[in-house]
């Protein structure tokens, strides 16, 4: 099945290939630059500081739709073991198997392909089984600190959470905006809240991951005008799930991270900071998710805080 027509015409507008380079592998994280990041420093005001990583643990949000994207698996290698001898400082040592994706994460810009193509026009098959991504692994990603703009689109339409099959939208985005006072500039990284994260917490995988709120197919032109640098939410899919569309699946990861090169991010929790920023009456706050520089890798778990 081939792609059709709307999302070539949305690829196209978007497009952000060559914009810093033929040699470029890390996109719209171009636009963090050092006045963005002194700009961002200035918006601590008290110092509260908000977690936005879900715990890893063996019942994380993954249910296994998606083959290989495990939870972590937990296990200890070494307790109390005095390795210098009797008497000696005893180590303990752990060993974790997961998947790069499977709590809160970064997408990195080859997650997922086109046409045959990754972000700046490289082959898919620069992705190879052992060695990853030849190019735009997430190892890429060094520094990715920047302001942070709260846009929490269920608050801004009156609900607790958005409904399952809600497809957000351009409007959305503003209407969470006009709540917060702030417009997104260039360099921000946008947290959209839907408050799908409420079913997860309450302890419903199956029904955190699917119906699912999410991007629609329009948002990404209204993130591409403001040079947003990245952007993350509080769903397992990122975009709307079942798809807009039953011919056009996962548009919107190719449109974001293939055509305009900017990294998304799923499993945030945003609810503490939701309370936090209406409670402060600002949405605007320093963030810091960097990701963990794992070689080649097309995705890495964050432990992303703000700091209002």
């Amino acid at each position: 099945m081939t792609l059709p027509v709307e999302f070539h015409d949305i690829a196209e507008r978007v497009n952000n290939w060559g914009r810093w380079g033929a040699d470029d592998e890390i996109g719209t994280l171009n636009l963090v630059t050092d006045d963005v990041v002194r700009a961002a420093a200035a918006e601590v005001r008290t110092g509260r500081r908000v977690p936005l990583a879900l715990p890893l643990r063996e019942d994380g949000v993954q249910t296994g739709l998606i083959p290989g994207r495990v939870n972590p698996l937990h296990s200890m290698v070494q307790i109390n073991q005095e390795i210098f001898g009797p008497g000696t400082v005893a180590c303990s040592d752990d060993l974790v198997t997961m998947g790069l994706q499977a709590g809160t994460h970064w997408d990195a810009l080859t997650h997922v392909s086109h046409s045959g193509k990754l972000y700046n026009g490289r082959p898919a098959g620069t992705v190879t089984p052992h060695g990853g991504a030849e190019f735009s692994g997430i190892d890429k990603a060094r520094h990715v600190v920047s302001r942070g703009v709260l846009l929490d689109v269920a608050r801004a339409r009156g609900v607790d959470r958005l409904a399952g099959g809600h497809a957000v939208t351009p409007q959305d985005l503003e209407a969470a905006e006009e709540l917060a006072g702030v417009r997104v500039r260039a360099g921000d990284i946008v947290l959209v809240r839907t408050g799908q994260m409420q079913v997860y917490l309450a302890g419903d995988r199956q029904g955190y991951g699917y119906p699912s709120p999410g991007l629609s197919l329009r948002t990404p032109e209204w993130f591409h005008a403001r040079d947003v640098a990245a952007v993350a939410n509080d769903t397992l899919t990122f975009e709307i799930f079942p798809p807009e569309t039953d011919d056009l699946w996962l548009p919107v990861h190719a449109l974001h991270l293939v055509e305009m090169g900017m990294l998304q991010g799923q499993n945030w929790n945003l609810e503490e900071l939701s309370t936090a920023c209406g409670q402060e009456g600002r949405y605007a706050f320093l963030l810091s998710a960097m990701p963990e520089p794992f070689v080649g890798a097309t995705g890495t778990p964050v432990a992303p805080v703000a700091v209002l």
